[in-house]
């Protein structure tokens, strides 16, 4: 009764993490907020175009190390507000090349964040839609052990050991990635303040 009662709550739970993937073009996705691939540039900078900018932000030591810094969700955002102004100094040329070059890495480098994270949910998704199926498939011949003509305890131990673990891991999964959803909304959070926090400090 007990594993019966554990497999439907698996099959729930998986049923609503299906079902919150409203978007048919990502039927992985597993979190309540629209999957959104990545953040566009006009959504987060108001300020002059990085066109001209390209990848040339990892050629200049000191702002590359910057950038690593400031992606780091470990710093607070107001520690790496000051870091930013401290900066970006020197004539309005020099705050706008530098500004420019620090967004541009900053876009990169939390855009690249963002897609690992998403792309991490997916798999793990799939692995509990795997997993659904696997204690479905071990609780119907748990069962048929159980009622059948000559019981082997021994193996029936065994096997309810083994459903015991793998529903132990797939409710694991599960608080995990209702963590991990909020993360690229974190992201995309700090991505902004860190943008408006450069456009700021570059007049």
């Amino acid at each position: 009764m007990r594993l019966r009662s554990t497999l439907a709550a698996i099959a729930v739970a998986a049923s609503a993490n299906a079902a919150l993937a409203a978007d048919p073009r990502y039927p992985d996705w597993p979190c309540p907020q629209a999957k959104v691939p990545e953040i566009s540039i006009a959504a987060v900078w108001a300020g002059p175009p990085i066109d001209d900018v390209g990848a040339s932000w990892k050629d200049d030591a000191k702002v590359s190390a910057l950038v690593t810094r400031l992606a780091a969700r470990r710093i607070p955002l107001e520690e790496a507000q000051k870091d930013v102004a401290d900066f970006l100094t020197g004539t309005a040329d020099e705050k706008t090349r530098k500004g420019k070059l620090l967004f541009a890495g900053l876009f990169d480098t939390l855009n690249a964040q963002r897609t690992s994270v998403m792309n991490g949910l997916e798999r793990v998704m799939r692995k509990q839609r795997e997993a659904v199926d696997k204690v479905r498939g071990d609780t119907i011949k748990l069962q048929e052990m159980q009622s059948g003509a000559t019981r082997e305890e021994a193996k029936i131990e065994e096997l309810s050991n083994q459903l015991n673990w793998e529903t132990r891991i797939f409710e694991d999964r599960r608080r995990v990635m209702k963590f991990v959803c909020e993360v690229p909304t974190a992201i995309d959070q700090r991505l902004f303040a860190l943008a408006r926090e450069i456009q700021q400090d570059m007049e």
